[in-house]
């Protein structure tokens, strides 16, 4: 594996550069952005060796790290601009419609579908970590899809990550992150929301948020450009996740105006048993 490149340089794509030039100085990583801003900042960052809108013939892998609702286009468009033995995968944070459309390419065999599981609230090449990816989790989906020898090219910089890989399948991966991910980012945006509609004056949000309302709504400084097509594409999952937590909630509210103190009780007790398994997580 001699040359990398790198569509999209924001957070994932930057802090993929960074780590990768760190442990690997000898490849040649180039990249390309659709900011001329992004594009800028990424070369004074120093993540890429060069900018180029499309990658050498002779490139190994092709990572796509832009928004989903790029990503199946740039897809199909990087498949058939690339040589037989360069692997592409995208950092995207759906798989299912990008699985089920690519199925039938020609080159399936070149790609592989990853998320990792890592990220912040913040965007752009100057938001990028280089330790990011350390000790997160990289999902895979339709792992048996991809050429058996290209795959090993991505072991190869998921270990330099220093990443612990996961296998799914495509639906199985979407439902699951439209409960753990999607949900939190909805409801950090419209806890921000609520929050601002009610209280004008900024200082007052300032001097009474305590360090449990600035957690719950850090979500909230996502980038709206990365988060919306998620919504969308990712809606059927995420409907059914939100119609979930609005039941809860309604359930909750009508036991505070009851005023009754044991059912909120027990629905915090329940909800507190998931401490044992993030604690478990934390342990492992």
């Amino acid at each position: 594996m001699k040359k990398i490149h790198i569509i999209g340089l924001g957070l994932l794509g930057g802090s993929f550069a960074l780590v990768i030039k760190k442990k690997r100085p000898d490849l040649i990583v180039t990249g390309f952005d659709q900011s001329a801003k992004h594009l800028e900042q990424a070369i004074a960052l120093g993540m890429i060796t060069e900018a180029k809108e499309q990658p050498d013939p002779d490139t190994d892998v092709v990572v796509l790290a832009t928004p989903v609702d790029t990503l199946t286009n740039l897809l199909e468009q990087t498949l058939n601009q690339t040589g037989d033995r360069t692997l592409v995968f995208d950092f995207g944070s759906t798989k299912e419609l990008i699985c089920e459309k690519i199925g039938s390419h020609p080159k399936r065999a070149n790609y592989l579908a990853v998320h990792p599981i890592a990220g912040t609230e913040n965007s752009g090449p100057k938001a990028a970590e280089i330790g990011l990816f350390d000790g997160k989790v990289m999902i895979i989906c339709e792992m048996e899809k991809t050429d058996v020898h290209l795959k090993g090219m991505a072991y190869e910089l998921f270990e330099l990550m220093n990443m612990k890989l996961r296998f799914m399948d495509p639906k199985e991966h979407d439902l699951h992150l439209a409960y753990v991910s999607h949900l939190s980012h909805v409801t950090s945006f419209m806890l921000g929301k609520t929050v601002l509609d009610k209280t004008a004056d900024e200082r007052h949000i300032f001097d009474m948020a305590g360090s449990g309302f600035a957690s719950t709504v850090r979500l909230a400084k996502s980038s709206p450009a990365m988060w919306a097509p998620i919504f969308i594409e990712n809606r059927k999952n995420l409907l059914q996740a939100m119609d979930s937590y609005i039941a809860h909630m309604q359930a909750f509210r009508d036991k505070i105006a009851a005023q009754d103190y044991e059912g909120l009780t027990d629905e915090m007790i329940d909800a507190n048993k998931i401490r044992d398994i993030l604690d478990l997580e934390k342990g492992r």
